[in-house]
């Protein structure tokens, strides 16, 4: 078969994985269903989440080593008050992405966060918001579909529309 994708669909073999990690930024439903999901698509996970007392292991950026060139940050709580910090260094990390979800109509509450902190405007604008594509989702498994989806768009060069229509 020439199309590879046609390939995997009838059983072929899966393209490697991709090296790219996902880091869900604080324990939350959407976070475990990311967790869970992301393997099956070619990406390593970690789970972030500063509050020790959660359990996630890694409480900061500054305990993952190596080039995060490759992570895509995602923020699945723009409620939590270390939302501010968590966003800064993973700035200042240079992470290949960062976005933070939450309802495109408002500002979002990262923006006064990381002025607060010093953090200049060019900088923030580096943080997407909304994350994933526009699907309407609800659950969390809905709103963690919309965001792999987005990635894998992102990942594969596709602007992850709905690029063809039935004639």
């Amino acid at each position: 078969m020439s199309d590879p994708a046609c390939g995997v669909a009838h059983g072929a073999p899966a393209p490697e994985a991709t090296g790219r990690v996902l880091v869900a930024v604080f324990d939350s439903p959407v976070a475990e269903v990311l967790l869970r999901w992301a393997p099956e698509l070619g990406f390593r996970t970690v789970l972030l989440d500063p509050d020790p007392a959660r359990g996630a292991g890694v409480t900061a950026l500054a305990h993952l080593t190596g080039d995060l060139s490759d992570a895509d940050v995602v923020v699945t709580d723009h409620h939590r008050p270390e939302l501010g910090e968590v966003l800064r260094d993973a700035l200042a990390r240079r992470v290949r992405w960062v976005g933070v979800m939450g309802n495109p109509r408002h500002e979002g509450p990262h923006v006064a966060a990381l002025a607060a902190l010093g953090v200049p405007p060019e900088e923030v604008t580096r943080v997407h918001r909304p994350i994933g594509l526009d699907i309407g989702s609800r659950t969390p498994a809905e709103i963690a579909l919309s965001t792999l989806a987005g990635l894998l768009a992102d990942r594969n060069g596709r602007s992850g529309g709905a690029a063809h229509r039935p004639r």
